[in-house]
């Protein structure tokens, strides 16, 4: 792909495609928006392909382009996010919930994610929805691998306390 294979390329947007939308979606509202930015992450990655260095997978560092593209986006537009309701499994395990309670759970974690500071709440928002290894989401969010998990820990916590005791 480095040589800049086509085919290789449109075979990895394919690939990608769905789970770089979906967390694009977090930050960016507007269903339109968010396909905009998703495509303009992947314009990004074959433009700047030559800048991937290899230090990390490819993966990570797709998801790094990713997040800050919709971070500039929202930036920009300021739209206030939203997570879809249908991703409520990712918080059975993580909040202590079971599956019946989970979409009532989902929608007051929605609300509360914005109460996170930003670096906890993206590194939420990784581990929940995205499912990276602390060592992915270190180098995305430009931190140590310690630093994420320690960012995770503190905003599942602070999850907790915003949500009160389960029900």
């Amino acid at each position: 792909m480095r040589a800049g294979d086509r085919a290789a390329f449109d075979e990895m947007v394919r690939a990608y495609e769905p789970p770089i939308l979906k967390l694009v979606q977090r930050y960016v509202r507007v269903s339109e928006d968010a396909k905009d930015v998703a495509q303009r992450t992947f314009v990004r990655v074959f433009e700047h392909l030559d800048s991937y260095r290899g230090d990390s997978r490819f993966r990570t560092w797709l998801y790094r382009v990713a997040v800050n593209a919709a971070i500039d986006h929202a930036r920009g537009a300021h739209h206030e996010r939203s997570v879809p309701l249908e991703d409520d499994a990712a918080f059975t395990n993580s909040l202590g919930t079971d599956r019946l309670v989970a979409a009532e759970v989902w929608r007051k974690v929605n609300a509360r994610l914005a109460d996170l500071p930003a670096r906890q709440r993206l590194v939420v928002e990784l581990r929940f929805f995205h499912d990276l290894s602390f060592d992915e989401i270190g180098a995305i969010v430009d931190s140590t691998e310690d630093a994420a998990k320690a960012n995770y820990h503190h905003g599942v916590k602070r999850l907790r306390s915003l949500l009160g005791p389960p029900k």
